[in-house]
Order: C-alpha cells, then sequence, then structure tokens
C-alpha cells in the first residue's frame, strides 16, 4: 500500500501538489494523467524520495518515509523500479551489460543469478536475442523496452512510469502500454503510471485519476471516468481513439 497524506510540494512562490491525498492498493495500475506542468512527474519524485514533500506525509509498506534519510531511502528505491521518459541506455555497453548493471551496482549475486536475470527480464519484454546488441543497433522503441528490463530485473515491488510512450509512434505505443499491463500482472507489482494518454489509461489502468493544478479532480474506473463530467476529463476523453 502506498498512502499520500495532504502532501504539499512548491517551488519557490509555486505551490506545485496541493496537499494532495492518495491511496494506491498492492497490485493495482494506476494512470495519472493531466495537462503538462501539474504535478504528475512531482508525485513520482516525491515517492522515491528524488524529492521531499514540504508538508503531509508518505507511507510506503506501513512506513513514513518522506522524513527518511538518503541512507534509510536507499531501501525504499530497492523496492521502487523507475522507468523515465527517455532509455539512458549507455551507448558504450551492451543491452546485456545495461541491463545488469543495477544488479553488479546494488546485489551482491552469483554471475549465474546475473545472467539467469538478465535474459528472464529481455524475455519478459520481448526481446529474448538482443542481449549482445549494442544500443544503437535497435530501435528506440526496443531501447525503452531494454530499460523496462534493467528495471524488472531489480526484481521491484512498485513500478513507476513517466511518460513511457513519449516520442514512439502508435504502434509501438501500443505494443509497450500492453507490455505494462502484462509485466504488472506478471510480476504482481504495483504500477502507476503517470502519461497523457486517455486510451491507453481506459484500456488497461484498474483506476485513474485526473490531476489539475497539484489536485485531482477526479478519479475512478475507466468506467466511471468515460461518464464523467469534469471539464478537463471530457477534453482528455475527446481525444480518445476509436
Amino acid at each position: 500500500m502506498i498512502q499520500f497524506e495532504k502532501v504539499v510540494k512548491r517551488f519557490g512562490p509555486r505551490t506545485i501538489l496541493k496537499e494532495l491525498t492518495l491511496h494506491v492498493p498492492a497490485g493495482e495500475i494506476l494512470f495519472i494523467l493531466g495537462t503538462s506542468g501539474t504535478g504528475k512527474s512531482v508525485l513520482l519524485k516525491t515517492l522515491v524520495g528524488l524529492l521531499r514533500p514540504d508538508e503531509g506525509e508518505i507511507w510506503i509498506d506501513g512506513q513514513e518515509v518522506s522524513k527518511f534519510s538518503e541512507i534509510e531511502y536507499l531501501g525504499i528505491r530497492k523496492k521502487c523500479g523507475m522507468v523515465f521518459q527517455q532509455p539512458a541506455l549507455f551507448d558504450s555497453l551492451t543491452v546485456f551489460e545495461n541491463v545488469a548493471f543495477g544488479l553488479r551496482r546494488h546485489y551482491r549475486l552469483p554471475e549465474a543469478e546475473i545472467v539467469s536475470r538478465v535474459h528472464s527480464s529481455l524475455a519478459a519484454v520481448h526481446l529474448p536475442d538482443a542481449s549482445e546488441k549494442m544500443p544503437g543497433e535497435i530501435s528506440y522503441g526496443m531501447q525503452k523496452r531494454v530499460s523496462l528490463a534493467r528495471t524488472l530485473a531489480l526484481r521491484p515491488q512498485v513500478l513507476l512510469f513517466d511518460e513511457p510512450t513519449t516520442g514512439l509512434d502508435p504502434i509501438t505505443t501500443a505494443s509497450v502500454n500492453l507490455l505494462i499491463e502484462e509485466l504488472s500482472r506478471q510480476f504482481s507489482t504495483t504500477s502507476i503510471v503517470v502519461s497523457h494518454d486517455m486510451t491507453c489509461a481506459l484500456s488497461i489502468a484498474d483506476r485513474i485519476i485526473m490531476l489539475d493544478q497539484g489536485r485531482i479532480v477526479e478519479e475512478g474506473s475507466p468506467d466511471h471516468m468515460k461518464r464523467s463530467q469534469v471539464p478537463l476529463v471530457k477534453e482528455f476523453l475527446a481525444e480518445v481513439v476509436t
């Protein structure tokens, strides 16, 4: 269970998150939608301690973490795997070494275990034969999947996606979205997806929240959102591909 309790985050005179309260049960696929600059990515970064809230509390598995020191936060970050907008692969390393990087840095594992985790993670994202390729030899969409495999190799309990389909064509976007659902179910993770993509949210989310100016203005199941009369939700629904 993840809980935000009246979380406030400010940058100078601007208040980005305004007493935001949000509960995410274990195993849920939650989509956070909203316009640019409304606090979606800030919410994810406060969860993993990259930013600290100015007020309020953040709870993960019964621990209030927002006042943790950097050392204390290391254990929390191991529970949370974050997939950023850009793949951020090391160009000089093979796909295998990119996926193995976090395992080698954060864990003392036998080499056989590292090899097993890398290959199983690449298989999970449908790239079983890409391990010896260099990032420059594969498509951008495949690089996105490698970055996801790198996160999966760490066996996180929570998957966090920050605009995972940015810069992708519609076909690749659809495949990445389906992959998010498939992996969330397969690995029984809690998944929080920051996105602009209402079409995807309606197809794979258990619950959707609409964030506007740092506040939740609507939340519910995909069916609930389809019936919503909140103006911002209706604007997003108008862009849905049918």
